[in-house]
């Protein structure tokens, strides 16, 4: 596992500054050498409004659509089963042609990983306010709190 650093959850106060953010057009410049090696093309690619953690893009090959996550403050990609505005569940296993993505400077994360208890991990690093929102919200998962839609 790896530590999860201040900007994970997406939740941020404006007395802690702004969160980093993840490179846009890098991630289109991944989806597209994805796409090639898939032999597939990118379809709707949606970049994050407030208050989602993530954009989202797809691929598509002849009947099939990948939906493609990227967290809009660390360079993490996941797979998902469909398009929604929030996940806790419904990650995809990464398909075989995802190693682009990690030789663009991405990392991606497995359903597996995405679906580990937050109880597992250490959130020593996050804020009260943080904290907060992942218990109003009822979040268990580090998935639920990586590609979320809280305010």
């Amino acid at each position: 596992m790896f530590p999860l650093p201040r900007g994970a959850t997406g939740f941020s106060r404006p007395e802690h500054g702004p969160l980093p953010e993840t490179d846009a057009r890098a991630f289109r410049t991944a989806l597209h050498a994805a796409a090639r090696a898939a032999g597939g093309r990118v379809g709707t690619v949606e970049e994050r409004t407030y208050p989602r953690t993530f954009h989202t893009a797809s691929i598509i090959r002849r009947d099939d659509e990948r939906v493609v996550l990227c967290h809009a403050h660390h360079p993490w990609i996941a797979f998902a089963e469909e398009r929604r505005t929030w996940y806790d569940d419904g990650f995809a296993s990464p398909p075989p042609w995802s190693g682009v993505f990690p030789a663009s400077g991405f990392d991606v994360l497995t359903a597996e990983h995405l679906g580990t208890p937050l109880a597992d991990l250490d959130t020593s690093g996050f804020s009260r306010a943080e904290r907060h929102q992942i218990s109003c919200f009822g979040i268990t998962t580090l998935g639920g709190v990586l590609f979320n839609a809280w305010d």
